[in-house]
């Protein structure tokens, strides 16, 4: 049986990342996204829970884990963010191995994984093919800055735990520059066609 490519996308904070995924959708192919991954661990996987009430009990109340109160505890001490990796990137790994295995059952020709530390967790060993979606740091930091809740100490903490913009364009098999919405569009469906053929 063919397997489905699996094509990793990845870009630093604010380079159009979830806006490429959400292209992707509306074009019928399958995505696996890390982050809903990981409210979907916090909100309803019990054994996650568990184990960060075990760490961070006040970051835990019935609805989950907190990731705002979890956040802020991290802002103050970066060193706790290993515990909290030890916790989630095994049930992060066995989430999406269930997607790609369910892709490879339906028979889909092409699944998108959104990973945004994909270089950073040596992601790129596994998947077919990485696409990195890139704009300028003007661009970046004007996106960035204008999300809800967001400042200048956390926009640098996300920054410094992720691989620079040039060394990931480096590394990539395909690049996306996010200029405009229609651009990315384009972009994305000659990118499809290039992989499996058709859309």
């Amino acid at each position: 049986m063919k397997k489905t490519f699996i094509l990793g996308l990845t870009g630093s904070i604010g380079m159009g990342k979830t806006t490429t995924a959400e292209i992707f959708r509306d074009l019928s192919i399958a995505v696996w996204d890390a982050d809903a991954a990981v409210h979907e661990l916090y909100t309803s996987d019990s054994e996650t829970i568990e184990k960060i009430f075990e760490i961070f009990p006040e970051c835990v109340s019935s609805a989950g884990v907190d990731r705002n109160l979890l956040s802020n505890k991290l802002q103050k001490n970066n060193s706790l963010f290993s515990e909290i990796e030890n916790i989630v990137h095994p049930a992060i790994r066995e989430h999406r191995l269930a997607f790609i295995e369910a892709c490879n059952e339906s028979k889909q020709k092409l699944a998108v994984v959104d990973i945004p530390l994909l270089f950073e967790t040596n992601a790129n060993d596994w998947l077919d093919a990485v696409l990195v979606v890139t704009t300028d740091q003007e661009n970046q930091r004007k996106r960035v800055m204008s999300r809800s809740g967001m400042n200048e100490k956390i926009f640098n903490m996300i920054s410094e735990r992720q691989m620079p913009d040039h060394e990931k364009k480096e590394k990539a098999d395909y690049i996306i520059e996010t200029k405009s919405i229609a651009h990315v569009q384009f972009e994305v469906q000659n990118l499809i066609k290039k992989l499996i053929g058709s859309i």
